[in-house]
């Protein structure tokens, strides 16, 4: 408490801090709440080993934060505070205050009466979900230029992945690919369909575009009297990439009927009905800015994000679990076969999943729509 105390006190905080104590579950960065006689805060100490230039996280925050509460006052929003994180500054000025030790720390405005939710139980909690994630795409849509900084390489470029992968398989440095020749298969036989988003990415086919990169429930505020969202929060993946990052990261963590590391696959299925109310809540806000091939990309990037982080896990279970966090000998292998049933069952209902996004875009409010554009490369 004494050298939190310490450290915050480089921050430009309100009233006198009574109390500093560890906030919420988050695996990368350590967060606490900071209490004062007169507000909260939410205080971090940022993982500098994943993220490593943090000057450039810190700026990519700042220009987030500041284009959407432009955009909330122009529109004439009230409350804006609660409608995107505000950050709070050093005592000279700074986003960030890094420490004896090489540390860097960072405060936000703790949001009052505010709830986030762990996993997706309901059609509504689907639809806002979708919702949520659609309008901040829309929102930073018009990001001026330059783009945000890549503040972690290649984070969803599946064909790197791919390619890091069969070099693993190759050396099989920890001796551990007998036994998982079964899961290698299965993942080999797809690996040139994967590249697809990257390819279409490189041929200008498909735009970069400001996207969230974890998209997630838990990383949504709802209102707790009135549940109404309010932001998206945790922003510090956001970065260029492709729209289907998004929607498919949404799906294969919100719509499996499963834990990610659950060892019984028979409890592993795709809920349908969680991705239909999804895919209308972020069709239905997106659509308006999205060219014909984003829109037809999304059913596909549930696909790619599941098989990406199949891919991801069994690469570090053959490196000897070297970048995730275990529990035991086999918990990445274990995530890995979770990934790849819940990939066979996206699979079963790929053409219903297409099929269903086709028919929100022939809906009669979207066909006013689309018969009034003029750009020829959107839809």
């Amino acid at each position: 408490m004494q050298k939190l105390t310490i450290i915050a006190r480089n921050f430009c905080l309100k009233g006198e801090i009574k109390e500093i104590k560890p906030f919420g579950g988050g695996l990368i960065n350590s967060t606490y709440q900071i209490i004062t006689d007169s507000n909260k805060y939410l205080f971090q100490k940022i993982n500098h080993a994943i993220f490593t230039n943090i000057a450039e996280l810190t700026t990519n925050i700042e220009r987030i934060t500041k284009h959407i509460r432009a955009k909330f006052e122009n529109a004439g929003v009230k409350d804006i505070s609660r409608k995107t994180l505000t950050i709070i500054y050093t005592k000279d000025q700074k986003g960030f205050y890094k420490d004896e030790k090489g540390n860097s720390w960072r405060v936000f405005d703790f949001i009052e009466n505010s709830k986030t939710y762990d996993k997706i139980v309901t059609p509504e909690q689907a639809v806002a979900t979708g919702v949520a994630f659609a309008e901040f795409q829309k929102t930073l849509s018009d990001l001026d230029n330059p783009p945000l900084y890549e503040v972690l390489e290649d984070f969803h470029n599946t064909a790197m992945h791919i390619d890091t992968f069969l070099e693993t398989l190759e050396k099989d440095a920890v001796g551990r690919r007998v036994g998982v020749e079964e899961e290698v298969s299965f993942l080999l036989k797809r690996k040139e369909e994967m590249r697809k988003i990257v390819e279409q990415g490189e041929k200008g086919e498909l735009p970069l575009r400001t996207v969230h990169q974890d998209a997630k429930l838990n990383n949504i505020l709802f209102d707790k009297n009135t549940n109404e969202i309010l932001c998206v929060i945790d922003l510090d993946t956001t970065m260029p990439g492709y729209v289907c990052y998004d929607f498919g990261d949404a799906i294969r963590t919100g719509a499996c009927t499963a834990n990610e590391d659950e060892k019984d696959l028979t409890k592993v299925d795709f809920d349908f009905d969680i991705f239909k109310n999804f895919a209308e809540g972020y069709v239905t806000r997106a659509k308006k800015i999205l060219t014909k091939n984003e829109l037809e990309s999304l059913a596909f990037g549930a696909k790619l994000l599941a098989y990406e982080q199949a891919v991801r896990f069994l690469n570090d279970y053959l490196q000897g679990d070297t970048y995730y966090k275990t529990e035991y000998s086999e918990h990445n292998l274990v995530r890995t076969r979770t990934q790849i049933k819940l990939l066979m069952k996206m699979e079963e209902k790929y053409n219903q999943m297409q099929t269903y996004i086709e028919g929100l875009l022939k809906s009669s409010s979207f066909l006013n729509w689309y018969y009034a554009r003029t750009s020829e490369n959107t839809l």
